[in-house]
């Protein structure tokens, strides 16, 4: 028979199979396996199992003064060792991520940095930084517009009051800054515009203040249509 048995040993932060000689005495396995699974002789307590899946032991090598044959160990069995004493030694730690520091960083800090998937993304314009597409307008979406209206033509806006005519000017037409499409600017005869010709800082005419405004192209007639005069300062 051989002198020496392979034998898988467990705790709770190793697994490794092992060759073990038969007349090794407890004591002196339980100092090798101290190399093996860091908690300290005097608290180790081995069970003998069948099978790493056995819950229940075939033995306890409780006696230091015996040998590891005595226990009628075979190949493949399993020595499980529990330490008793865990807070006296590093066992379990090793396996405790809890107990771990974690790196952590505030969204600032980790935008600020240049070896992160989100800068690489950033200078390879990936994902949510791809170029999008330039928007276009549909042309089913830009109303019609009349062949008159230009630049000098008098014309007349819609309004929503009965009663007021609203006349004057165009003054502009084409695409602006404010908005998608074709716009038409007017230079109202009264005062009952919106601004002076210009849109979030960008002139597109010039008119006295509250004289200018900005409609679509078919919210307008162009003819001839007189200055009307309205009395502003009718109602008080």
């Amino acid at each position: 028979m051989s002198g020496v048995v392979r034998l898988f040993v467990i705790s709770p932060d190793t697994h490794s199979e092992r060759r073990l000689e038969l007349h090794v005495t407890i004591e002196k396995l339980k100092d090798k396996l101290e190399l093996v699974t860091g908690i300290p002789a005097t608290n180790q307590v081995i069970s003998l199992y069948n099978s790493e899946s056995d819950s229940e032991a075939l033995a306890t090598l409780s006696d230091n003064y015996k040998q590891l044959g005595y226990y009628g160990v075979r190949d493949y069995q399993v020595l499980r060792v529990v330490d008793t004493n865990p807070s006296s030694s590093f066992t379990g730690q090793m396996t405790d991520v809890s107990q771990v520091d974690k790196f952590e960083l505030t969204p600032e800090e980790y935008a600020r940095r240049q070896d992160t998937v989100l800068a690489y993304k950033q200078r390879h314009q990936m994902g949510r930084f791809a170029p999008k597409p330039e928007e276009s307008v549909l042309d089913d979406e830009i109303p019609a517009i009349s062949a008159d209206i230009v630049i000098g033509a008098r014309c007349e806006v819609e309004s929503t009051e009965p009663g007021l005519k609203k006349r004057g000017v165009v003054q502009f037409v084409g695409p602006t800054k404010f908005s998608k499409g074709v716009w038409v600017g007017i230079e109202y005869d009264e005062p009952i515009g919106k601004n002076d010709g210009s849109v979030q800082g960008e002139r597109y005419f010039s008119c006295r203040n509250n004289y200018g405004v900005f409609v679509r192209p078919d919210k307008l007639k162009v003819g001839d249509y007189p200055a009307e005069d309205l009395d502003l300062d009718e109602e008080m």
